[in-house]
C-alpha cells in the first residue's frame, strides 16, 4: 500500500504537510526523477515551507474549493495527490474530488509504529484505511523479518520551531488569505503560551512522578488498569468515535469502573501534545470522588509509557496507537472507538467495557507478530517528518 508507483513524467499535487519542509524536501526528490509538481496552499505557514516555482494560493472560500479543486485537478491532469491526514476541511474535500475522477490519493501521518516511523497509506488512514479487519486475513500473513529501524534523529526544537514559525507567519499575513480557517485554535501568541508552559510542566513532571515508577514496577504491577488519554481535539475521537470530548470519556469508564470491586486501581495518563493545554487531573478526581472511586484513582502526565503499559492488568482507550503499544507489550486491551487494531484475538473486540474488567484477555502473540509486520511492511516508512527523510518505493528510484 506504500508503494507509489512511477512518478517519471507524471503530474503530482502536494496539499497540506506535516508543518515544516518534510514535503517541500519531497517535492524536490520527486522532481529530480522528472515528476511535475504542484503545491496549493492555504495561509502563509503553507507558503513559506514550499518551493516558490510551483505553489499555488488557494485565497477564495471554502463554498468555492470544491469547485476549485475539481478544475485544477482535471486541467493539470494530475496523477497523484499527496497530504497530511485526511480529516481536515480541505484533504477530506480533495480526497473526494479525487475519488470521483480516479486520481490517486497517499495520506500521511504520524506513525501507526513509534517511535521511527510515519504512516503513508494510499486511500486514507485510521478508521479510513482499507487495511483488513479480518483476524483470518492476517492468520495467512507471512511474517517479513524485520529489519531493525534505523533511528531517524528526529528533533524535537526542529518540530517546535517549524510550528512556532508556521503559525507566526500565517497569523502575521492573515490578510493574503482572509477566508482560510484553519481546524485548530490558529493564535500564534496562546501557541506561544502553550509551548512555554509545556516546556515549564515538562521539566516539573517527571520529578514529581518520579516516585511511581517503583512502584508501578513492583506494588502495583498487574494491580491496575491504564488509561492513556488522547488529545483534546483529535482527530481520531471527533471523526472515529462516538465522543465529542475527552470528558465524556472519562466518565464512561470511571462510571464503569466504580462497579469494580476495590482489589484494582485506575491510572489515567496524560497525552504529551496536551502537555501546555489541556490538564484533567482536577476533572478526573472530581469525578472520580462522584463514582466514590477517588482512593483507587491516579492521574499522571510524564510517567514513562512502557513501563505502565507492560505492568497494566488491562488498557482501556478510545482508538489511540497507544493501543498497539499495549498489544505489543501483551496487555489486554479494548478501544471505546473505531480503530484499525480493533480485530478479534488482538484486542478485546466486542466486549462491553463492564465486562472487560474481569474477563480481559491478552493478545494472540502469533496473531499480533503478523500483523505488525503487515502494518510496517504496507504503511510505514522509516523515517521522521522532522529528521531523516523516509525511502520511499516507487518505481524510478
Amino acid at each position: 500500500m506504500n508503494k507509489i508507483g512511477s512518478v517519471k513524467n507524471k503530474n503530482i499535487l502536494f496539499l497540506q504537510g506535516p508543518m515544516g519542509n518534510f514535503f517541500k524536501k519531497l517535492d524536490k526528490f520527486f522532481r529530480h526523477y522528472e515528476a511535475k509538481t504542484y503545491k496549493i496552499g492555504f495561509n502563509a505557514g503553507d507558503s513559506f515551507f514550499s518551493n516558490k516555482d510551483n505553489y499555488i494560493a488557494y485565497r477564495d472560500t471554502r463554498e468555492n474549493y470544491e469547485t476549485f479543486i475539481g478544475d485544477f485537478l482535471q486541467k493539470q491532469k494530475i496523477d497523484k495527490i499527496f497530504l497530511f491526514g485526511d480529516c481536515r476541511f480541505y484533504q477530506k474535500v480533495s480526497i473526494k474530488v479525487a475519488q470521483a475522477l480516479d486520481i490517486e490519493v497517499f495520506v500521511f501521518e504520524e506513525g501507526y509504529i513509534r517511535p521511527n516511523y510515519i504512516t503513508m497509506e494510499r486511500f486514507g488512514v485510521n478508521d479510513f484505511s482499507h487495511l483488513s479487519r479480518d483476524a483470518d486475513f492476517y492468520k495467512k500473513v507471512k511474517v517479513v523479518r524485520e529489519l531493525n529501524a534505523v533511528d531517524v534523529k528526529s528533533s524535537q526544537v526542529c518540530m517546535v520551531l517549524s510550528s512556532a514559525g508556521y503559525y507566526l507567519l500565517s497569523n502575521i499575513f492573515k490578510f493574503r488569505y482572509p477566508y482560510y480557517i484553519h481546524h485548530r485554535d490558529f493564535s500564534a501568541l496562546k501557541e506561544f503560551f502553550f509551548g512555554v508552559r509545556s516546556f515549564l510542566r515538562k521539566l516539573v513532571y517527571p520529578i514529581y512522578e518520579k516516585k511511581y515508577l517503583k512502584t508501578i514496577s513492583h506494588e502495583l504491577s498487574k494491580r491496575y488498569f491504564f488509561v492513556p488519554l488522547q488529545t483534546y481535539n483529535d482527530f481520531q475521537v471527533l471523526e472515529h468515535s462516538g465522543y465529542k470530548s475527552i470528558e465524556k470519556f472519562i466518565i464512561e469508564v470511571l462510571d464503569s469502573f466504580s462497579k469494580t470491586d476495590g482489589d484494582t486501581l485506575l491510572i489515567f495518563k496524560h497525552h504529551p501534545v496536551d502537555r501546555g493545554r489541556k490538564n484533567y487531573k482536577s476533572f478526573i478526581l472530581e469525578q472520580a470522588r462522584y463514582f466514590r472511586v477517588c482512593k483507587r484513582v491516579l492521574v499522571l502526565h510524564d510517567t514513562h509509557l512502557p513501563t505502565l503499559l507492560k505492568n497494566a492488568k488491562g488498557t482501556i482507550t478510545i482508538n489511540s496507537t497507544v493501543g498497539l503499544s499495549s498489544l505489543y507489550h501483551e496487555t489486554p486491551t479494548i478501544t471505546l472507538g473505531n480503530a484499525i487494531y480493533d480485530i478479534e484475538g488482538l484486542t478485546c473486540k466486542g466486549m462491553k467495557l463492564d465486562e472487560f474488567w474481569s474477563k480481559a484477555c491478552p493478545p494472540d502473540r502469533e496473531l499480533f507478530e503478523k500483523y505488525r509486520s503487515f502494518l510496517i511492511e504496507h504503511t510505514q516508512l522509516n523515517g521522521s517528518f522532522y529528521g531523516r527523510m523516509p525511502i520511499i518505493d516507487f518505481d524510478d528510484a
